[in-house]
């Protein structure tokens, strides 16, 4: 699933129901389109996709004459567990852009501490073996027949990859420490939404 769809149904849940305009909105004022490759279009491209998926419905047209026409979206059943289950794997799973776990941090607090734990343990483990394979290319990049000069892009990604590491661990620890209401122990709903009745 891209950052942007993850975006976008988590966006339209914590409104409860949004247009296409509002989520836009939103998210550039995270400064998505930075952080996550959240581009305007595509905002309104994956609203359109995911209701003809049944993730999404209409639940409102403003009437002819009274403006532009918008459309407000809400999340189906489907787009609820989709949404659960999208943010579980991008908060656990290797991803080499940053996007879809970036986008997975801002919605982290949807889910149980418990939860969120094991998961970012699994992308720390992935973190640590990225960080450790960028180590080796960078130590052996003449080695493995590359220029002297490209050693520095292999430190780069090396540079990269531990400080990954570390702001994961440091997060963790947080986490475990009690930082952040998670859902089950307070008023999440006020800031992410409810899921659908």
């Amino acid at each position: 699933m891209s950052a942007t769809r993850l975006l976008v149904l988590g966006v339209v849940r914590m409104y409860g129901k949004a247009h296409g305009y509002q989520v836009r909105r939103e998210l550039l004022s995270w400064a998505a389109d930075k952080w996550g490759n959240v581009q305007p279009g595509s905002i309104y491209h994956a609203l359109k996709k995911m209701t003809a998926d049944g993730l999404l419905e209409q639940v409102e047209e403003a009437e002819a004459g009274s403006g532009p026409d918008r459309v407000a979206y809400r999340l189906t059943e489907d787009g609820e567990t989709e949404f659960i289950v999208q943010l579980g794997r991008a908060l656990s799973s290797d991803d080499a852009t940053g996007y879809s776990l970036s986008a997975a941090i801002t919605f982290m607090p949807t889910l149980p501490r418990p939860q969120v734990l094991a998961l970012l343990k699994q992308q720390l483990a992935n973190m640590e073996a990225h960080a450790q394979s960028t180590h080796y290319a960078r130590e052996h990049a003449v080695d493995l027949g590359k220029p002297p000069h490209v050693s520095e892009l292999y430190r780069l990604w090396s540079a990269h990859a531990e400080a990954n590491v570390s702001w994961m661990r440091d997060l963790i620890g947080r986490l475990e420490a009690g930082e952040y209401v998670m859902a089950g122990e307070g008023d999440t709903e006020a800031v992410f939404g409810a899921p659908p009745e």
